[in-house]
């Protein structure tokens, strides 16, 4: 090494120096932002958009539009989806597949949305609630189906045929016997 490099790599190491203090020196005189996180919640501002863990999508009549395809278990890339589903019997002679569980394991889920995107019927969506800090990881494994599934309302039974009506009985006759 000879003397100009030497120096030129002094004047190098010189000018970084100053280059972090210029910018820890402005930190230094920015305010400060912080948020005081469990007293603002009524105020606190959370993207439409955020991912935070899924839900079902209820009507007003507690029912779901989950048709138990398995569509959403199937793109799930780790398997955070299981769906168990039974075949029902319907009154018209058809059978139906019928949700029985939809579980969902929160601590292993990519929150990708992919589950979401592919669902034929709208049936789940990411909610923003955020708050899912628990202490034991089997408290993560959440049954989404939880509200009781609706029966099928029966089909109307045919109007029954109304029985012959009896005859009307005869006006019964005069005899002498009744007339006096």
């Amino acid at each position: 090494m000879n003397i100009k490099e030497y120096f030129v790599s002094i004047f190098k190491g010189f000018h970084s120096l100053i280059k972090g203090m210029e910018v820890t020196g402005v930190e230094l005189v920015t305010p400060k932002v912080t948020e005081q996180y469990p007293e603002n919640r009524a105020e606190l501002h959370i993207p439409e958009r955020f991912r935070a863990t899924l839900e079902f999508i209820y009507d007003e009549n507690g029912g779901h539009k989950c048709i138990a395809c398995g569509s959403c278990e199937r793109n799930c890339p780790n398997q955070t989806i299981s769906i168990t589903k039974r075949m029902v019997d319907l009154p018209d002679g058809k059978k139906k597949m019928k949700l029985d569980k939809y579980m969902y394991d929160l601590g292993s889920c990519t929150f990708c949305g992919l589950c979401v995107q592919v669902c034929p019927t709208n049936a789940i969506r990411f909610s923003n609630d955020f708050e899912q800090a628990v202490f034991t990881r089997s408290k993560l494994i959440k049954q989404l189906n939880y509200l009781p599934e609706k029966d099928e309302p029966a089909p109307a039974p045919a109007p029954a045929a109304k029985p012959a009506e009896a005859p009307a009985p005869a006006p019964k006759q005069e005899t002498k016997e009744n007339k006096e």
